[in-house]
């Protein structure tokens, strides 16, 4: 799941970390992480003279580390259980327990919403650099994401759902942005077990992304969606409860706010974020924001978000030529990431109602929920992630350069969906089961190609005065290939899928093609990084 990636790295899965442990070694360079993640010099920290950076009681690790290992657990449980659910609970009838939303439009939400929250990652950042810390965002966070749970769960119509994704989205990019930075404090720059920690960190990402689907999906069978949205709220505060307990055994350096914004400019920022939600909700009630146009609204914001970063960097005085070129080498693999992420966020839209129309999802005259179909990635992430993580530590410096992994993984994501035509003339229900845990295997080694690297090659490729909106820029290209997910599954059609799956599948192939032909002057911008 890239976020599980993410993640990150960031699903992710996409999405969000995921796949980071399948870094070399299990270890992306997540001292940088951390730091770019936040905005803060958190991973660099040294802890020494921390008592819980000599502590062993959690598997070899601090301590503390059980506490954030929680937290990040269970939001996952709650974030991917949820996801599993929403889509059909929007296009469902009243009478089977949904909304009734039509299903394009539904898909264009759940594409929204997901682009929403990378968009948020943002704000988490800057919140933790400029006013609150990392640590103090990522616990408010956690609550944020629990009460959005409980409106799912509790609240009546669309008005529970726009409330509840609202702050689901709001609270999941705060503790996106900041768990890693987190993590990081708790060892010194130069503490051994710092691979290992992120290792047993992004762990509890797979397993809270594996577990969520699977008792959502049960609950949603078996009593109806409300009780499958209250497991996720259950969940989230089971790991807000340990959290709570545990934060104060973090070190000092985890609530260090390393830009504080001056007392002075609290007003102008409270203003322009309260002048912004005004023209929100005046476009809303003027119908210019619609549910049916969401999505292209997203990719219209990330869209200008991304011209107006890869602008402001260019252009500064505080970076050199080297640096500037190097921004320039970032170019290419950021089309090639929002490239992958608009076919693999698909798991949540067109992957869904496939499952729902398209899968045979019966076993021995049981049929599975459409939800347990997303508990089959994180799987096959915990398997392979080690074993990419010893190949590229093997390989060394001969293991293929991050352009070269780039247009691997986005082929690779092609061919899987071009997996699914020798389907297409099978008629309702009649896919076997086993095909869709092929093609999700497809899926999973095209993840561990594009994004343990990702966020790897972004911090290197960063110039020294830009770390987080390099990062920013990052979370932006997932921003903008999940709303456009979202946009894509609207031509989505189960009775004519040849088109859609060939169209797509070929479009990826031939990014993946373009960026390998120009792999020699790629390199030749990032100037020494691969």
């Amino acid at each position: 799941m890239s976020e599980r990636d993410e993640p990150e790295q960031v699903p992710v899965g996409p999405p969000e970390g995921a796949t980071a442990a399948g870094d070399p070694a299990g270890s992306t360079p997540t001292g940088t992480i951390a730091e770019a993640s936040s905005g803060t010099d958190a991973a660099a920290t040294s802890a020494d003279d921390v008592e819980g950076d000599h502590d062993t009681r959690f598997f070899g690790q601090p301590w503390a580390l059980a506490h954030i290992f929680g937290v990040e657990m269970w939001e996952r449980f709650s974030f991917y259980g949820m996801q599993g659910i929403l889509l059909i609970y929007m296009y469902y009838s009243v009478a089977q327990g949904g909304l009734g939303i039509d299903q394009t439009v539904a898909t264009g939400i759940v594409g929204a919403y997901g682009g929403t929250v990378y968009l948020c990652t943002i704000l988490g950042a800057w919140l933790a650099d400029r006013v609150l810390g990392s640590e103090k965002v990522l616990f408010i966070s956690a609550i944020v994401i629990m009460a959005g749970h409980i409106g799912l769960a509790l609240l009546p119509s669309v008005w529970g759902l726009g409330v509840g994704l609202i702050l689901v989205a709001i609270g999941s990019g705060g503790l996106k942005a900041n768990a890693t930075a987190v993590v990081g404090t708790l060892y010194s720059a130069k503490d051994p077990r710092r691979d290992a920690g992120f290792s047993l960190f992004y762990l509890g990402i797979n397993l809270g992304a594996f577990l969520g689907p699977l008792l959502t999906g049960l609950l949603q069978t078996n009593l109806g969606f409300h009780w499958g949205f209250g497991a996720a709220a259950v969940g989230m505060a089971i790991g807000l409860i340990q959290y709570s307990f545990g934060r104060k055994q973090l070190p000092k350096e985890a609530s260090v706010i390393s830009n504080p914004l001056p007392r002075n400019r609290y007003a102008v920022f409270i203003g322009a974020a309260l002048a912004g939600l005004a023209v929100i909700v005046a476009l809303v009630l003027l119908g210019v924001i619609r549910a049916d146009n969401l999505a292209s609204i997203v990719i219209i914001i990330t869209l200008l978000a991304t011209i107006a970063y890869f602008f402001v960097i260019v252009s500064s005085r505080q970076i050199d030529a080297t640096e500037r070129s190097r921004v320039l080498g970032f170019i290419p693999l950021f089309i090639v990431n929002v490239g992958f992420w608009s076919l693999y966020q698909q798991q949540f839209t067109v992957l869904t109602i496939y499952s729902d129309q398209r899968l045979n999802r019966e076993i021995f005259g049981w049929e599975m929920p459409v939800s347990w179909v997303n508990s089959i990635n994180p799987i096959f992430v915990i398997i392979l992630s080690g074993v990419f993580a010893a190949i590229w530590t093997k390989l060394g410096t001969r293991a293929p350069s991050a352009p070269v992994k780039f247009s691997l993984g986005a082929m690779i994501m092609g061919a899987a969906f071009l997996l699914f035509l020798p389907f297409v003339a099978t008629g309702v229900n009649g896919t076997p089961l086993l095909a869709i845990v092929v093609i999700l295997l497809v899926f999973t080694i095209a993840e561990l190609f594009i994004s343990p690297p990702g966020l790897s090659v972004t911090t290197k490729l960063a110039p020294r005065k830009f770390h987080t909106q390099m990062v920013a820029l990052y979370f932006l290209s997932i921003a903008l290939g999940t709303s456009i997910a979202g946009w894509c599954a609207q031509f989505y059609d189960p009775k004519n899928e040849a088109p859609y799956f060939t169209i797509l599948g070929l479009i990826a192939i031939a990014l993946g093609i373009a960026l390998l032909l120009c792999v020699k002057p790629v390199l030749a911008l990032m100037k020494g990084v691969r």
